[in-house]
């Protein structure tokens, strides 16, 4: 892989799309808590993002999918007390693994650039709303009223922006010294 004419490794690009990814996710979550306070939420931004999550029922649509496939795979019920960890984990391990995936793809290209991230994040917008209705957890797009899905495409577009932008960053810090 390369970046303006120096080595960039496979490893490099995965470790590199991981943290934009997180950075990426604060983007996101941003846009969601701009969205929230216009609603009259009072929370402050960490209050908002940590909230406690009660029960499965409460649970995100990230928490959802990690519950099914944990139980799935353990074929163990998960009790409701791990809904909040399990939640949490899995919406930050959602945005720096696509970060990671990002990473393979921007690192393999001959000058990736920090726009990059935005086609990819709307790339991610639309990955959801066909993957979650298939899952149950969502409704067709067609079904969401128009202000709904420009929020959410608004949120997936600054991920995009937030991890191509850090990408960009990271991986000319730490490209190999020697190139």
């Amino acid at each position: 892989m390369r970046a303006r004419g120096h080595q960039v490794t496979a490893l490099t690009a995965v470790a590199a799309g991981l943290l934009a990814g997180a950075v990426g996710t604060v983007g996101l979550d941003a846009v969601h808590y701009v969205k929230y306070r216009r609603s009259g939420g009072k929370n402050s931004p960490l209050a908002w993002e940590f909230a406690p999550v009660e029960n499965w029922e409460q649970a995100p649509d990230p928490g959802q999918v990690a519950k099914r496939l944990i139980e799935g795979f353990t074929q163990r019920e998960l009790p409701d007390r791990s809904a909040w960890l399990t939640s949490t984990a899995a919406h930050w391990a959602y945005g720096s693994g696509a970060g990671a995936v990002y990473g393979v793809l921007a690192g393999s290209l001959p000058w990736p650039a920090p726009l990059y991230g935005v086609p990819f994040g709307a790339a991610v917008f639309a990955g959801s709303y066909i993957a979650l209705p298939i899952a149950g957890l969502y409704k067709p797009i067609w079904e969401y009223d128009a202000t709904v899905v420009a929020w959410d495409l608004g949120a997936h577009l600054a991920y995009g922006a937030g991890t191509g932008l850090a990408f960009w960053l990271l991986a000319r810090l730490m490209r190999a010294p020697h190139c």
